[in-house]
């Protein structure tokens, strides 16, 4: 049986295979193990889970960071590039968005949508 770091490590060479590395970069001399504590517990266990598909988990993560205003900004903007990866629309993720407004009022929904926009941009050029 797998475990949640090797679980969460193949889940993100799917949608986001650089992520460790970016995350151990930044922040293992602060914390050691930052980045294997994010991708074990964050991917291995609650992504990886079974119950939901990752499309739905990340439509959530997105509503959730949505709501939580414009201070996740960044998480925002992974979440809605591994989104992507995953398969979700642009409309799909547009309208977890703006289902946020009746839960995180209306600034926190035109702040994500900025960053959806912003995503949206990236990828187009690439």
């Amino acid at each position: 049986m797998d475990s949640s770091l090797e679980k969460g490590r193949k889940l993100l060479q799917d949608i986001d295979p650089e992520l460790e590395s970016i995350l151990a970069e930044r922040y293992d001399h602060l914390v050691p193990e930052f980045a294997e504590s994010v991708v074990d517990m964050a991917y291995g266990r609650m992504y990886a889970r079974e119950g939901l598909d990752i499309k739905t988990r990340l439509l959530a993560t997105i509503a959730a960071l949505t709501a939580l205003g414009a201070q996740t900004a960044p998480q925002l903007k992974v979440n809605i590039t591994n989104a992507l990866k995953a398969g979700v629309s642009k409309r799909e993720i547009c309208e977890v968005i703006f289902q946020m407004t009746l839960y995180g009022g209306f600034p926190a929904m035109v702040n994500a949508m900025n960053a959806a926009k912003d995503v949206f941009k990236e990828q187009e050029a690439l």
